[in-house]
Protein backbone atom coordinates (compact mmCIF):
# COMPACT_ATOMS: atom_id res chain seq x y z
CA UNK A 1 0.00 0.00 0.00
CA UNK A 2 1.44 3.43 -1.01
CA UNK A 3 -1.55 5.63 -1.21
CA UNK A 4 -4.79 6.39 0.45
CA UNK A 5 -7.51 8.25 -1.63
CA UNK A 6 -9.97 10.19 0.09
CA UNK A 7 -13.64 11.78 -1.00
CA UNK A 8 -14.40 15.40 0.45
CA UNK A 9 -17.74 16.16 1.40
CA UNK A 10 -18.84 13.07 4.35
CA UNK A 11 -15.02 12.22 4.77
CA UNK A 12 -12.98 14.67 5.34
CA UNK A 13 -15.76 17.57 6.67
CA UNK A 14 -19.18 17.67 6.18
CA UNK A 15 -20.63 19.54 3.58
CA UNK A 16 -23.50 17.71 2.45
CA UNK A 17 -25.88 19.97 4.09
CA UNK A 18 -24.51 23.34 2.58
CA UNK A 19 -25.01 21.09 -0.85
CA UNK A 20 -28.41 20.36 0.01
CA UNK A 21 -29.67 23.65 0.97
CA UNK A 22 -28.12 24.90 -2.37
CA UNK A 23 -29.85 22.54 -4.10
CA UNK A 24 -33.00 22.98 -2.87
CA UNK A 25 -33.29 26.41 -3.36
CA UNK A 26 -32.73 26.22 -6.71
CA UNK A 27 -35.29 23.59 -6.80
CA UNK A 28 -37.83 25.52 -5.55
CA UNK A 29 -36.95 28.19 -8.10
CA UNK A 30 -37.81 25.49 -10.40
CA UNK A 31 -41.18 24.57 -8.68
CA UNK A 32 -40.28 21.45 -7.26
CA UNK A 33 -39.00 20.30 -3.62
CA UNK A 34 -36.17 18.20 -2.32
CA UNK A 35 -36.18 15.62 0.39
CA UNK A 36 -33.40 13.72 2.31
CA UNK A 37 -33.88 10.79 0.08
CA UNK A 38 -33.88 12.21 -3.03
CA UNK A 39 -30.79 14.20 -2.17
CA UNK A 40 -29.31 10.99 -1.28
CA UNK A 41 -28.60 9.97 -5.07
CA UNK A 42 -27.21 13.52 -4.89
CA UNK A 43 -23.92 12.44 -2.69
CA UNK A 44 -20.62 12.24 -4.28
CA UNK A 45 -22.24 12.94 -7.85
CA UNK A 46 -21.43 15.93 -9.97
CA UNK A 47 -22.47 19.14 -10.04
CA UNK A 48 -23.57 18.85 -13.69
CA UNK A 49 -24.71 15.69 -13.12
CA UNK A 50 -26.78 16.34 -9.89
CA UNK A 51 -28.25 19.10 -11.90
CA UNK A 52 -29.28 16.97 -14.32
CA UNK A 53 -30.68 14.21 -12.38
CA UNK A 54 -32.86 17.78 -10.73
CA UNK A 55 -34.31 18.79 -14.33
CA UNK A 56 -35.64 15.19 -14.40
CA UNK A 57 -37.09 14.63 -11.59
CA UNK A 58 -39.42 17.45 -12.66
CA UNK A 59 -39.35 16.31 -15.78
CA UNK A 60 -37.45 19.67 -17.16
CA UNK A 61 -34.26 17.65 -18.77
CA UNK A 62 -35.69 18.58 -22.45
CA UNK A 63 -36.61 22.12 -21.83
CA UNK A 64 -33.59 23.89 -20.48
CA UNK A 65 -30.73 24.85 -22.54
CA UNK A 66 -27.14 24.12 -22.29
CA UNK A 67 -26.63 27.82 -21.11
CA UNK A 68 -29.22 28.17 -19.13
CA UNK A 69 -27.96 24.09 -17.19
CA UNK A 70 -24.73 26.29 -16.65
CA UNK A 71 -26.18 29.18 -15.26
CA UNK A 72 -28.30 27.16 -13.10
CA UNK A 73 -25.53 24.92 -11.87
CA UNK A 74 -23.21 28.25 -11.28
CA UNK A 75 -26.12 29.49 -9.49
CA UNK A 76 -25.91 26.82 -6.93
CA UNK A 77 -22.21 26.82 -6.86
CA UNK A 78 -22.47 30.73 -5.80
CA UNK A 79 -25.03 30.17 -3.38
CA UNK A 80 -23.20 27.05 -1.86
CA UNK A 81 -19.89 28.99 -1.74
CA UNK A 82 -21.50 31.53 0.35
CA UNK A 83 -22.84 29.19 2.96
CA UNK A 84 -18.87 27.49 3.30
CA UNK A 85 -17.16 30.84 3.80
CA UNK A 86 -16.95 30.31 7.17
CA UNK A 87 -15.75 27.16 7.55
CA UNK A 88 -12.48 26.77 9.75
CA UNK A 89 -10.30 23.92 11.16
CA UNK A 90 -12.75 22.74 13.30
CA UNK A 91 -15.11 21.66 10.64
CA UNK A 92 -12.79 18.62 9.53
CA UNK A 93 -14.93 15.72 11.00
CA UNK A 94 -13.80 13.98 13.67
CA UNK A 95 -10.50 12.06 14.13
CA UNK A 96 -9.25 12.92 10.04
CA UNK A 97 -6.49 15.82 10.89
CA UNK A 98 -4.93 13.42 13.21
CA UNK A 99 -5.44 10.27 10.56
CA UNK A 100 -4.04 12.49 7.92
CA UNK A 101 -0.94 13.66 10.04
CA UNK A 102 -0.29 9.82 11.03
CA UNK A 103 -0.66 8.54 7.26
CA UNK A 104 1.75 11.71 6.11
CA UNK A 105 4.32 10.50 9.18
CA UNK A 106 3.98 6.94 7.89
CA UNK A 107 5.27 7.80 4.68
CA UNK A 108 1.81 7.19 2.24
CA UNK A 109 0.85 9.79 0.11
CA UNK A 110 -2.48 11.51 0.19
CA UNK A 111 -5.15 12.16 -2.85
CA UNK A 112 -8.38 13.73 -2.88
CA UNK A 113 -10.44 12.27 -5.26
CA UNK A 114 -14.12 14.87 -5.19
CA UNK A 115 -16.55 15.88 -7.66
CA UNK A 116 -16.38 18.76 -5.25
CA UNK A 117 -14.40 21.93 -7.62
CA UNK A 118 -14.50 23.74 -4.19
CA UNK A 119 -11.97 20.85 -3.00
CA UNK A 120 -8.91 22.73 -2.66
CA UNK A 121 -10.51 26.19 -1.36
CA UNK A 122 -12.32 23.56 1.49
CA UNK A 123 -8.97 21.82 2.20
CA UNK A 124 -7.34 25.41 2.78
CA UNK A 125 -10.31 26.93 5.14
CA UNK A 126 -10.03 23.32 6.81
CA UNK A 127 -6.23 23.92 7.09
CA UNK A 128 -5.46 20.38 5.93
CA UNK A 129 -4.67 21.45 2.31
CA UNK A 130 -0.70 21.12 2.96
CA UNK A 131 -0.93 17.86 3.84
CA UNK A 132 -2.28 16.34 0.00
CA UNK A 133 -0.10 15.57 -2.27
CA UNK A 134 -2.72 15.98 -5.12
CA UNK A 135 -5.99 16.99 -5.75
CA UNK A 136 -8.10 15.62 -8.80
CA UNK A 137 -9.56 18.51 -10.64
CA UNK A 138 -13.47 17.20 -11.83
CA UNK A 139 -13.80 19.57 -14.40
CA UNK A 140 -11.01 17.51 -16.33
CA UNK A 141 -12.28 14.28 -16.42
CA UNK A 142 -15.03 12.81 -19.30
CA UNK A 143 -17.14 10.80 -16.16
CA UNK A 144 -17.91 11.10 -13.19
CA UNK A 145 -18.89 8.84 -9.91
CA UNK A 146 -19.74 6.09 -10.43
CA UNK A 147 -17.26 6.41 -13.54
CA UNK A 148 -13.61 5.31 -12.05
CA UNK A 149 -12.09 7.75 -13.75
CA UNK A 150 -11.67 10.20 -10.26
CA UNK A 151 -9.63 7.48 -8.77
CA UNK A 152 -7.91 6.19 -11.97
CA UNK A 153 -6.55 9.79 -12.07
CA UNK A 154 -5.51 10.69 -8.58
CA UNK A 155 -3.80 7.02 -9.09
CA UNK A 156 -1.66 8.13 -12.03
CA UNK A 157 -1.21 11.38 -10.39
CA UNK A 158 0.51 9.72 -7.22
CA UNK A 159 2.39 7.64 -9.52
CA UNK A 160 1.03 4.83 -7.96
CA UNK A 161 -1.01 1.72 -10.11
CA UNK A 162 -4.56 0.92 -8.52
CA UNK A 163 -3.67 -1.83 -6.64
CA UNK A 164 -1.18 0.11 -4.65
CA UNK A 165 -4.09 2.66 -3.42
CA UNK A 166 -7.51 1.96 -0.55
CA UNK A 167 -9.94 4.39 -1.83
CA UNK A 168 -12.15 6.00 0.85
CA UNK A 169 -15.72 7.45 0.71
CA UNK A 170 -19.11 7.54 2.22
CA UNK A 171 -21.66 7.88 -0.59
CA UNK A 172 -22.68 4.44 -3.40
CA UNK A 173 -21.55 5.91 -6.16
CA UNK A 174 -18.05 6.77 -4.72
CA UNK A 175 -17.88 3.51 -3.34
CA UNK A 176 -18.88 1.87 -7.05
CA UNK A 177 -15.98 4.64 -8.33
CA UNK A 178 -13.39 2.69 -6.19
CA UNK A 179 -14.51 -0.60 -6.78
CA UNK A 180 -14.73 -0.46 -10.61
CA UNK A 181 -11.37 1.36 -10.64
CA UNK A 182 -9.84 -1.76 -8.99
CA UNK A 183 -8.50 -0.57 -5.01
CA UNK A 184 -9.33 -1.33 -1.85
CA UNK A 185 -12.78 0.48 -0.86
CA UNK A 186 -13.63 1.73 2.95
CA UNK A 187 -16.86 3.00 3.49
CA UNK A 188 -17.97 5.40 6.16
CA UNK A 189 -21.69 5.08 6.90
CA UNK A 190 -24.51 3.18 7.01
CA UNK A 191 -23.66 -0.54 6.26
CA UNK A 192 -26.77 -1.38 3.97
CA UNK A 193 -26.18 1.53 1.48
CA UNK A 194 -22.67 1.26 1.44
CA UNK A 195 -22.58 -3.11 1.41
CA UNK A 196 -20.62 -2.75 -1.51
CA UNK A 197 -17.50 -1.70 0.00
CA UNK A 198 -14.96 -3.88 0.84
CA UNK A 199 -14.76 -3.09 4.71
CA UNK A 200 -18.06 -0.29 6.17
CA UNK A 201 -17.36 1.47 9.30
CA UNK A 202 -19.52 3.76 11.14
CA UNK A 203 -17.69 6.93 11.73
CA UNK A 204 -14.62 8.79 10.29
CA UNK A 205 -13.54 8.45 14.18
CA UNK A 206 -12.75 5.09 13.35
CA UNK A 207 -10.24 5.71 10.75
CA UNK A 208 -6.57 4.76 12.05
CA UNK A 209 -3.51 4.21 9.93
CA UNK A 210 -3.20 0.29 11.40
CA UNK A 211 -7.22 -0.29 10.54
CA UNK A 212 -6.61 1.07 6.88
CA UNK A 213 -3.43 -1.43 6.55
CA UNK A 214 -5.00 -4.26 7.88
CA UNK A 215 -7.81 -4.13 5.20
CA UNK A 216 -5.37 -3.01 2.19
CA UNK A 217 -3.54 -6.29 3.31
CA UNK A 218 -6.86 -8.75 3.91
CA UNK A 219 -8.18 -7.78 0.69
CA UNK A 220 -4.60 -8.62 -1.32
CA UNK A 221 -4.44 -11.99 0.82
CA UNK A 222 -8.03 -13.16 -0.55
CA UNK A 223 -7.28 -11.75 -4.09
Amino acid sequence: MKAVLFDLDGIITDTAGYHFLAWKSLAKKLGMELDEEFNEQLKGVSRTDSLELILKRGQLENTVTLAEKERLAASKNEAYNQMIEQMSASDSLPGIEALLIDLKTNHFLLGLASASQNGPAILKKLGLYDLFDTIVNPAELSAGKPDPEIFQKAAEQLGCSVSECVGIEDAAAGVESINRANMVSIAVGDKEVLHAADKVIKTTNELTVDLIKTIWTECCEIN
